[in-house]
């Protein structure tokens, strides 16, 4: 929930950066349609304004995860093509008519109940086949592809794409990988003609084998590192200050935060910083003398987090940064251009998927820039 007062955390959302970035992919992936996924509020950045903005860009079909996302996706651009990837929910074929939602099918109960709704209205509404292929999440099992395909033939009906999801793509030498790729191939037989989808923003990355006729990026399109070990190409969408409101010194020995587990080497200055795990700042990247813990950039200075991690306030050392002291109401910036999502994911022991999803504190939200790019 945005603060009224305009106080606090100030989060802000790059839709032109979040435009350039899917550009850059859909050229690496030329020959397939790039899609967009926007699930979970679009990585933290909000579904609303990011679906518009990649629309702008020209993305024109739109992965979810839930119905309401897709709702919420149609709303915001009513010509978007919008897959729900967690499938048809039961008992709401209607909804999914009526919005024009295209369900990604994964068992043959979801079969059997869109094809039903299909034949009732004597319409064969859109969808997309999901199969298994290493997951062991969503999907058909292989042995099922004959079973479906001898189901749909029996009523003339033919899925708009068949998809699967890769469970390495982010480790590119991965064995799966090359596994995946050809038990998909063997489902593909199966569907002769149909278009496939098989990249992640990682697989997209990887190479032209897993693109097939459309690829999906995610974390990608939000500034995130989609494979391990890279560089990561993308411009940063995220940024996130948060108020510096106190500046205070402390003694060697002194301890800091709850737990008194960290204890102070040398005479210090400390930023309180109003940030905590209530704002998506995880405790995992609270910090010991025994373990390192996330950091915040102060006037342009890299600096880390020391103690505890509380609700709503986190500890910060800022001795090296000399003479040159923050004054209280200054800003710290959590995430942005000297710490990326990335960068905080590593000292928590997580993805920055989970950073940017956790993006739902007590922030004011802005976005700046637009969907609108000049044509290549």
């Amino acid at each position: 929930m945005a603060l009224q007062s305009g106080l606090g955390g100030q989060l802000s959302i790059d839709l032109g950066a979040l435009a350039r970035n899917w550009r850059a992919l859909d050229k690496v992936s030329a020959g397939a349609l790039t899609a967009a996924v926007v699930k979970a509020d679009a990585y933290g950045t909000g579904i609303t304004m990011a679906a518009k903005a990649l629309f702008a860009a020209g993305a024109r079909f739109f992965f979810v995860a839930t119905p309401d996302e897709g709702l919420a996706v149609r709303a915001a651009v009513p010509e978007a093509h919008i897959f729900v990837l967690d499938g048809l929910y039961p008992g709401a074929a209607n909804l999914y008519v009526r919005q024009n939602l295209m369900p990604v099918i994964s068992s043959m109960a979801m079969l059997e109940e869109w094809l039903a709704k299909c034949l009732e209205r004597n319409e064969a509404y859109p969808s997309a086949f999901h199969f298994d292929t290493g997951m062991n999440r969503l999907g058909f099992r292989l042995n099922e592809a004959s079973a479906v395909r001898q189901r749909i033939e029996a009523l003339g009906y033919a899925p708009q794409m068949v998809m699967s999801h890769l469970a390495c793509a982010d480790m590119p030498n991965h064995e799966k990988n090359r596994t995946q790729l050809a038990l998909f191939g063997s489902v593909m037989t199966q569907f002769p003609g149909v278009p496939a989808s098989l990249a992640n923003s990682a697989g997209l990355m990887t190479g032209r084998d897993y693109h097939f006729q459309m690829v999906r990026p995610g974390i990608a399109l939000y500034g995130g590192r989609a494979v391990t070990g890279r560089k990561n190409p993308m411009a940063p969408v995220v940024t996130l200050h948060v108020p510096i409101l106190q500046v205070k010194e402390a003694r060697t020995g002194e301890t800091v935060g709850y737990g008194a587990g960290y204890s102070l080497s040398r005479d210090s200055r400390l930023a309180i910083i109003g940030h905590g795990y209530a704002d998506g700042f995880f405790r995992s990247l609270s910090a010991s003398n025994a373990r390192p813990g996330g950091k915040v950039a102060i006037r342009g200075v890299v600096c880390p987090v020391i103690g505890r991690v509380s609700m709503d306030l986190t500890i910060v050392d800022i001795t090296e940064l000399g003479s040159d002291l923050p004054t209280p109401g200054e800003g710290a910036e959590v995430l942005g251009n000297l710490v990326s999502a990335d960068d905080q994911a590593d000292a928590a022991g997580t993805i920055g998927y989970e950073i940017l999803t956790a993006l739902k504190g007590r922030y004011n939200r802005n976005y700046v820039g637009d969907g609108h790019l000049p044509p290549d």
